[in-house]
């Protein structure tokens, strides 16, 4: 299965955004379609939350019934806070447009420049 970036930070935002991922236990993440996802599947869904969860974004599992999450990490904070603003996600992704499987690393490198950029720090 390919990475889906739009998904990946879909997945992000909700979690940082629902109160029941306090990290204080672990939670069952909702169907797509119950947090406005009608075009990825359970198993894109899961896929992905395996995939945050081993980059070190989220801390939870992917079991036989699911993705469960906890929370975000600090890197997980620290990665959305730069793709964010929805503009800065528009060029983020318009720099990676076209190349196959690039690194989250690199795209969280490519946001980081974006908003500087945004701050008029460059």
């Amino acid at each position: 299965m390919e990475r889906d970036m739009d998904l990946i930070r879909h997945l992000l935002l909700f979690v940082e955004k629902d109160p029941r991922f306090d990290g204080t236990a672990l939670q069952p993440l909702p169907i797509p379609r119950d947090f406005g996802e009608d075009r990825y599947t359970a198993a894109q869904v899961a896929y992905h939350v395996g995939l945050l969860i081993e980059a070190g974004f989220m801390k939870g599992a992917v079991n036989s019934m699911g993705p469960i999450v906890s929370r975000l990490t600090w890197d997980g904070h620290e990665f959305l806070a730069n793709i964010q603003n929805q503009d800065v996600w528009s060029r983020t992704k318009q720099k990676i447009e076209g190349l196959p499987g690039i690194a989250l690393s690199v795209v969280a490198e490519i946001a980081k420049t974006e908003i500087k950029k945004k701050l008029g720090l460059m």
